[in-house]
């Protein structure tokens, strides 16, 4: 046990060390809250005396929440070495949480979002006071829980960290090599001697490689071996990276380098916040302090990230799920750029559902007005432009499954064991992307099939109503009354019109036929929707292979920490080698099924997927036709209605004419038929016009709900 005035650890209850300190877990003596401790060792002392004390004047000058907490510097009784007092966290370090097996490819989104965010508002508090901390990696981002459990990131460890203005320059080095700047990397781990003097810049190389890391799971610059086998490839890596490139490699000996300007397909982040992040990494990856960015531009990008808000859009066209970033204040016209970015359908092909209701989005409008999404209720996109399902694209996690070495060796079988486990929980993510890629597949495709269902029906239902009024309108009884006038004019003008009423009549029974079978057809669909979406709520690929997880995580827990051990004795190396044997047999077990159950399933979906948006597409192409014919018929009876209504003037102003006459008991002017046809005519076309005005308005209604069917979004031509 060790103690100060105030404070009480166990030399056991290590959490951390260096060369001139190791950090402790202790505990206050009167409230028992607990702390970290610092203990200098005796190396420290032979540092300059300014140096010593640099750390604590750094720390007291310091208060933020992204900041490791400095609660006293005290001495320990005996040996009088100077402990810091300091906040303790719990979780551990971000560099811990990187080494879990379940993000062995990266932290997933929101998490990424977390550490972007705690470290650039550690990194500029610590700009606002005038300091670099010249020793950024994640294992000097501590990790603590909220009240709440999110998580909260802290800087800690500022024993190289100093007081240096933005002009300023520094000629000591100081870090961690894999993070260090190149220029610094040359001449602390290389050893070459230069005279560069170095900025405050140095901090954002270290906070790329961090992000990197902390986006990949990986390092970005690793010559062949990793990055402490062959330092002079490193440093060529480091140096010769071209402008916008983000990693370096180097896959065989003494073979070439390999530039990435992306992020490699295995990161768990969206394309959304892939195409707002590189570019910032790009920009302060830059080993020439002249190009690189400054600290105003980095918190300036970075800020831009954290203040936009996401939508969740499920493209039908694709079958993908993406995440679309954009600020409140933006327009919606600049979210349909967003999502054309990611999606390639351009924003006037672009329709939208939301549960299930149609979603008209105007360009003008804010994007506020767009409706809360999350990823299991997104907006789902339709395109009316012609493209075939995509998928989703992904790396087969069996090519990221390393293999045991025969013998016992158990720090090479505990990461190997620990590569595995981690290629074990990205197939996880993937087959439970994929399954719900076919739910929402399957449930977008289901709204948009109902819709056309509920259009149909009341398209038919309009041209049902308009054949019953023709067939009772343009039958013969109609014009019985006329029979005695032949050659009127206007009679014969009547009869050509019912002609042409006769001819829209079977138009429209036409268009109730293929209505009716078009219902049958998309009734049919709508049956094989509904069974394929209860499939894949039946669908158990997932906890097949949790529970092959789960197994493998308690053999390899016992790997970590047989891996301590200086050896194992007979029985126990028997017993190790059969968990190495049952390890191997619960890994292939875990990718058959995800393959075979996840992978397959999911791929032979997209193909029935595809099919059945090329029938919604011929369906809706029916529909329209439907829609044009209905739009004639619309014409013809406006048509109709305006010569009904002219010939009634004429004869309503005959008629009334020869009542005035007859009234003044005048001699009767010379009628250009009898009186009683003329009144039995205007009778008839009375109705007629009447009849025709309210077809003329059903037709319309009808008409407009053609026009709502064709804005909806083609399904893609396969």
């Amino acid at each position: 046990m060790q103690s100060t005035v105030n404070y009480l650890w166990h030399t056991d209850d290590l959490l951390g060390q260096g060369a001139t300190a190791r950090v402790y877990k202790a505990r206050n003596k009167k409230s028992g809250e607990l702390v970290a401790v610092k203990v200098f060792n005796t190396a420290s002392y032979l540092r300059p005396r300014e140096v010593q004390v640099r750390e604590f004047e750094v720390l007291r000058k310091l208060n933020h929440q992204n900041i490791i907490k400095l609660f006293a510097v005290e001495e320990t009784g005996a040996g009088r070495q100077k402990v810091l007092v300091m906040e303790y966290c719990s979780s551990g370090s971000l560099l811990s949480v990187l080494e879990s097996p379940e993000n062995a490819f990266g932290l997933p989104e929101d998490e990424f979002l977390v550490v972007l965010r705690c470290v650039a508002a550690g990194m500029n508090h610590l700009r606002e006071n005038g300091i670099v901390h010249r020793d950024i990696k994640p294992g000097n981002i501590m990790r603590l829980l909220g009240e709440e459990g999110q998580s909260i990131y802290k800087l800690t460890d500022f024993g190289a960290a100093r007081e240096l203005d933005d002009d300023e320059k520094f000629v000591s080095v100081y870090g961690t090599e894999e993070y260090l700047h190149p220029d610094m990397y040359e001449r602390a781990v290389l050893r070459k001697p230069q005279q560069k003097a170095f900025g405050v810049t140095v901090d954002l190389w270290s906070i790329g490689v961090t992000l990197y890391h902390a986006a990949t799971g990986s390092l970005p610059f690793v010559p062949f071996g990793g990055p402490r086998r062959n330092k002079e490839i490193m440093y060529r890596i480091t140096t010769e990276k071209p402008a916008g490139a983000i990693a370096g490699t180097q896959r065989r000996e003494n073979g070439p380098l390999e530039w990435s300007y992306t992020l490699p397909i295995t990161c768990q982040l969206s394309m959304g916040l892939q195409s707002q992040l590189v570019p910032i990494l790009a920009n302060i990856l830059e080993v020439e302090q002249a190009k690189c960015w400054g600290f105003d531009q980095f918190f300036a990008e970075t800020s831009d990230i954290l203040q936009r808000g996401v939508i969740h859009v499920f493209s039908l066209p694709q079958a993908v799920l993406h995440r679309v970033y954009v600020h409140a204040h933006n327009t919606i016209a600049i979210f349909l750029e967003a999502v054309y970015e990611q999606t390639g359908v351009a924003p006037q092909h672009q329709e939208y559902l939301f549960e299930g209701h149609l979603c008209v989005l105007e360009p003008g409008l804010s994007a506020q007005h767009i409706a809360h999404t999350t990823a299991s209720s997104p907006l789902t996109l339709f395109s009316t432009a012609s493209e075939p399902p995509k998928g989703l694209a992904f790396r087969d996690p069996a090519l990221d499954v390393p293999k045991f070495v025969p013998k016992v060796d158990l720090q090479a079988d505990y990461s190997t064991a620990k590569g595995i486990l981690g290629a074990g929980y990205q197939a996880l993510r993937l087959a439970q992307t994929l399954l719900r890629g076919q739910e929402l597949t399957v449930r977008g495709l289901h709204w948009f099939v109902e819709m056309l269902q509920a259009t149909c029906r009341r398209t038919l239902e309009l041209a049902r109503m308009a054949l019953l009024f023709l067939s009772s309108s343009l039958g013969p009884e109609r014009f019985s009354g006329l029979a005695g006038v032949p050659e009127l004019q206007d009679l014969k003008r009547t009869a050509e019109l019912r002609s042409r009423l006769r001819n829209l009549a079977e138009v429209l029974s036409r268009c109730s036929h293929n209505i009716t079978e078009t219902q049958k057809t998309l009734s049919d669909l709508c049956s094989e929707l509904v069974k394929n979406r209860d499939q894949v709520h039946e669908d158990r690929s997932i906890q097949q292979i949790q529970c092959c997880l789960d197994k493998m995580y308690l053999t390899y827990k016992q790997f970590k920490k047989s891996r301590m051990r200086p050896g194992l004795g007979y029985n126990e190396e028997q017993i190790h080698k059969l968990d190495k044997v049952n390890f191997s047999h619960l890994a292939k077990r875990l990718l058959q099924v995800f393959q075979e159950e996840c992978v397959q399933k999911y791929q032979a979906s997209l193909v029935t997927h595809g099919k059945r948006m090329r029938l919604v597409d011929e369906t809706r192409s029916h529909l329209r036709l439907v829609g044009c014919s209905v739009a004639a018929c619309n014409t013809e009876a406006q048509g109709a209605q305006e010569s009904l209504s002219k010939i009634l003037d004429r004869l309503s102003h005959q008629l009334l004419q020869e009542r005035t006459q007859g009234a003044q008991a005048s001699p009767p002017l010379t009628a250009p038929y009898p009186s009683s046809v003329l009144k039995d005519l205007v009778l008839h076309m009375q109705e007629l016009h009447g009849e025709m005005k309210v077809l003329a308005s059903d037709l319309q209604d009808n008409n407009r709900i053609i026009e709502g069917l064709s804005r909806i979004p083609l399904a893609p031509d396969i």
